[in-house]
């Protein structure tokens, strides 16, 4: 198996490896595993990085860093690598960048799968908890139902939560620095998972966390959290995942989406 290689931008070297390729929208374990496997199989990979967290864990394979420019940009690279299959393995919140995936694969024939990882909708406790369709919803929740909330809903997320939690000593958890100025009285600890049952019990208690503010992440890097609040009858508001866009398959694992890129190589092995 071959070790990650990064390059920059339309025109690096990425985009030659992608010609009759797979590329693969990433940032998320997930696309990471499923880089490994096509790789191990002998399928060229590209994986796309967005660029927005400093030190990214990096996939096997060649990695370009950096946007397409809109639709018109991706579908301008899809022509001109001729990629044989896209996956979106994007965040489950990637709004923008999923849209614009399906959009240009529409536009330029090319199949497009959706990898994305089970949320937590079914998970224990699931029904107890606070579920809401926005950030702004989030944060109104959030100052009804206490008085230390602890915010894991990303960096860029957190300038809906100013308003209606500007006066409470709020503790936000992000991997790397908030992009907006945030009241003084919020506290930001910067740390990257996995977490630990242990861990989350000793933050929650430490610092008096009355209410949980989260995202509909899925997967178990962050589940910690949500297993400690839930056990602790701490309220846990929950944002629900916008849904891939219409028409698009979805895989929910690793394994699954292989399965389903094989499908553009008929030589190729899928044990």
């Amino acid at each position: 198996m071959s070790g990650p290689s990064a390059t920059a931008g339309p025109g690096a070297a990425g985009d030659a490896a992608a010609r009759g390729g797979v590329l693969i929208l990433g940032g998320t374990g997930e696309a990471r595993s499923l880089a490994a496997l096509l790789v191990d199989r002998g399928i060229p990979v590209v994986s796309s990085l967005a660029g927005r967290v400093s030190k990214p864990r990096l996939p096997v394979g060649e990695v370009r860093v950096g946007g397409f420019g809109g639709v018109d940009g991706l579908a301008a690279f899809l022509r001109e690598t001729g990629v044989r299959a896209v996956v979106d393995a994007t965040h489950p919140f990637a709004r923008i960048i999923s849209g614009n995936a399906a959009a240009a694969c529409a536009a330029t024939g090319v199949p497009l799968l959706r990898l994305e990882r089970p949320g937590w909708s079914q998970a224990p406790g699931a029904e107890s908890w606070h579920w809401v369709d926005s950030h702004d919803s989030a944060a109104d929740a959030a100052a009804r139902l206490g008085r230390r909330p602890l915010l894991t809903v990303g960096r860029q997320s957190l300038d809906r939560f100013i308003g209606p939690l500007a006066d409470v000593p709020a503790v936000v958890r992000v991997v790397d620095p908030p992009d907006h100025q945030l009241p003084e009285q919020w506290l930001v600890l910067r740390a990257r998972g996995p977490y630990t049952e242990d861990g989350e019990r000793a933050l929650i208690h430490r610092y008096g966390i009355d209410v949980l503010v989260t995202k509909d992440s899925g997967g178990a890097l962050t589940w910690p959290k949500m297993a400690v609040a839930t056990a602790a009858g701490i309220p846990v508001v929950v944002v629900r995942r916008p849904g891939p866009p219409p028409g698009v398959r979805v895989a929910a694992t690793a394994a699954d989406a292989a399965r389903g890129v094989l499908d553009a190589y008929p030589g190729a092995v899928s044990g």
